[in-house]
């Protein structure tokens, strides 16, 4: 509990009139160390968002092992996705871009080249002997030999169709609302503004700088954890 003792209406009017400047100032504080905020958040967000997606595919590998290289779906060490995150106006946005497969598919001799993107999008790929002039490629467990042109429609299968995409999205429609602001440490300490009470008895002298630097500090150090 607070308690504060007024003893004259000198004092009072001085005090009160701190204690406004003191709230705006820790308010202008707190505004004035959210980039840094937004920045911790932001990183710890995309190391738990990278950990989220690589549960999901070991989970489910039917559907995003496109989005790793070959035969190590759910790998930390090969994501073939870079997530970001940039600082606005408005606060934290995130992307996705997808990168270049460096491993070799088993029966061919070079890189599946925009892999993850042609994948994930479905798009249609059209495969033609190139060192050679046939084309030898693995059909239901048959080996198939053939000097056309193979016109595949849907090169990851039914299931990696936009399925990264759709866990990007379930992450912050679901995940991030109901467990990650909870299991962060985020919701209780942005609840609970303990250096703004902390540091009352100085605002009420000081006025609108102990504000701003009671603010400025409290943004700073809230922390997000594991």
């Amino acid at each position: 509990m607070i308690s504060v003792r007024f003893d004259n209406d000198k004092q009072f009017a001085r005090e009160m009139q701190n204690l406004v400047s003191y709230s705006n100032g820790f308010l202008e504080g707190a505004r004035m160390g959210m980039p840094f905020f937004l920045a911790t958040v932001g990183e710890k967000t995309k190391e738990i968002l990278e950990m989220f997606v690589d549960s999901n595919a070991r989970t489910n590998p039917e559907s995003l092992h496109h989005v790793y290289e070959w035969y190590q779906t759910g790998s930390p060490n090969a994501r073939l996705f870079d997530i970001d995150y940039r600082i606005t106006s408005i606060g934290l946005t995130f992307n996705y871009t997808f990168s270049q497969s460096q491993s070799i598919k088993n029966g061919s001799n070079v890189p599946f080249y925009d892999k993850a993107k042609i994948m994930e999008e479905s798009i249609g790929v059209t495969i033609a002997p190139k060192k050679s002039s046939v084309l030898v490629f693995e059909d239901g467990g048959k080996t198939v030999f053939t000097r056309n042109p193979v016109r595949v429609e849907n090169p990851g299968g039914s299931a990696t169709k936009d399925s990264f995409d759709n866990v990007f999205e379930m992450f912050f429609a679901a995940y991030f609302r109901q467990s990650f602001l909870e299991t962060s440490g985020l919701k209780s300490q942005l609840g609970s503004v303990s250096s703004f009470s902390r540091n009352l008895t100085m605002g009420l002298r000081v006025g609108r700088g102990a504000g701003i630097s009671a603010g400025t500090s409290w943004i700073r150090t809230v922390g997000v954890g594991a």
